[in-house]
This record gives C-alpha cells, sequence and structure tokens, in this order.
C-alpha cells in the first residue's frame, strides 16, 4: 500500500494519498490547499486517484476536494447523509470502496458533525485484517472533536459517545490517522504526535477513555475552544451553499 501524509499549517490539519500501487488506484482524504502535491505524487508511483473523499463539511477551511476530483476525474465522496448543493458519491455506513488490493469500509461515526465519516482500512496483500482507520476530525490524537459546529453542543456530544463506542470496538492494533493534530481549531489538548494506535487512545485519550456518557458529555461541554472565524460561512461553501468554494 502507498501511503503520504501532509500535515499543513494553515490552517493546521492533516490530508492523506493512499491506495494500491500495483493495481493503479489510489484515493485522497481531506485534501487542503493546492492540488497539485496530490496529482503529482499519484503520477510518481503511477496511480489514479479514483475517489476524493472528505470525513465531513469542514468548518475551519475550505475544502479543495471538488477541485481536485474535478481535475482528476474521480468520484468526490462524502456520507450519504450530508446536506449540499452539489452531486456527490454519497457512501452509506459499512460500504467498501475498492481500490485494487486496497479496501476502504466507510464508517458514519457522527458527533463533530452529523455526516462525519471515518475510513477503516485494509492491505488484503499483508492481512484480511484492518490495518488503519482515517478518523477525520471525530477521532484525534490525545482528544475527540469539538461538537457545536454543525449541532446542539450536548446533542453532538451524545452522537460522539455512540461513535467512540464504535471506534472502540475496532482491534487495538489499528492504526489512527486523524485529520487534524495540535494547533487546530476542532479539539483541545491535541498531540503534535499525527498518528497513534485505537489502544493507545483508549488508555491515554482524555474523552476516547471515558466509558460513562454522562461523563463524556460533561467533559466534551467543558472548555469549548474558540470557534474558527467565519466557521458557519466556510461550512456553508464547502456545501454548496452561498457561492462555491474556493479553492
Amino acid at each position: 500500500m502507498i501511503l503520504r501524509q501532509y500535515l499543513h499549517t494553515d490552517p493546521v490539519a492533516a490530508s492523506y494519498l493512499f491506495g494500491c500501487a500495483g493495481k493503479s488506484s489510489g484515493a485522497v482524504v481531506d485534501p487542503v490547499g493546492a492540488i497539485e502535491p496530490y496529482v503529482e505524487a499519484a503520477a510518481s508511483v503511477g496511480m489514479r486517484i479514483l475517489y476524493v473523499i472528505d470525513t465531513h463539511v469542514h468548518a475551519d477551511h475550505i475544502s479543495s476536494g471538488r477541485k481536485l476530483a474535478e481535475a482528476t476525474g474521480a468520484e468526490y465522496v462524502l456520507f450519504g447523509g450530508a446536506e449540499t448543493g452539489f452531486d456527490f458519491r454519497g457512501v452509506t455506513d459499512g460500504e467498501i470502496l475498492e481500490l485494487g488490493n486496497v479496501t476502504v469500509q466507510a464508517l458514519h461515526t457522527p458527533g463533530h458533525t452529523p455526516e462525519h465519516l471515518s475510513l477503516l482500512v485494509t492491505d488484503r496483500t499483508r492481512s484480511t485484517e484492518p490495518w488503519l482507520l482515517f478518523s477525520g476530525h471525530g477521532l484525534m490524537v490525545g482528544d475527540m472533536g469539538r461538537t457545536e459546529l454543525a449541532s446542539n453542543a450536548e446533542a453532538g456530544a451524545r452522537a460522539l459517545f455512540g461513535t467512540a463506542s464504535k471506534l472502540k470496538a475496532l482491534p487495538d492494533y489499528v492504526e489512527v490517522l486523524p485529520g487534524a493534530y495540535s494547533g487546530s481549531v476542532c479539539g483541545r489538548g491535541l498531540s503534535g504526535k499525527p498518528t497513534s494506535t485505537i489502544g493507545f487512545e483508549k488508555r491515554f485519550n482524555k474523552a476516547f477513555s471515558i466509558d460513562d456518557e454522562e461523563s463524556f458529555v460533561s467533559t466534551m461541554l467543558t472548555d469549548i475552544p474558540v470557534p474558527p472565524p467565519e466557521a458557519a460561512k466556510i461550512r456553508a461553501l464547502n456545501a454548496g451553499h452561498g457561492g462555491a468554494a474556493a479553492a
């Protein structure tokens, strides 16, 4: 499996190119900024970008997902329940996307936003068991994502508790590759280390380690960070409402 992680600083976010070079099949997750680095990296290993996937409709930056999909002929993917002003490939919970020897299972993981997705990846050349999880802004290293940018904060926190329970059921060895790291406005107390495992986060993640729903909700509603500037406007633009996204 080919995997490239891109750590962005303005905004603070992480995006990914991954897939099967042997079958020339790749995908990009949560692209940020200029699309050329993804296009060039895929071309350098002979991989076609088949899917561009946003884990959710972002509120902290303008996604370049639709632009990248248009430029490469890829399908632009969101969770099927996302409310947008444009057409996209809507995936359902448990749906499998094929990338040659690599499979991607879409997991609906609401809480940070109602339409939030995580992506469970298996490389069948190594094992039939899952290897890694692209966890977006739901589960991050050190904490979980804020819940008030797209819904009521408490309702979002209760949805996120269900997401946490769902992700805790994954094997401890599954690697966690989040969509943000320390410095992001989408979480509190995030680590500067941009990868982890389910098992490590179950033991040491401030919110993810909580097993009681009321305690979890109380934690998520405490010390909510200042919202990103123009968060509602950015989310609307990314959803295709109020004008086209600028990137």
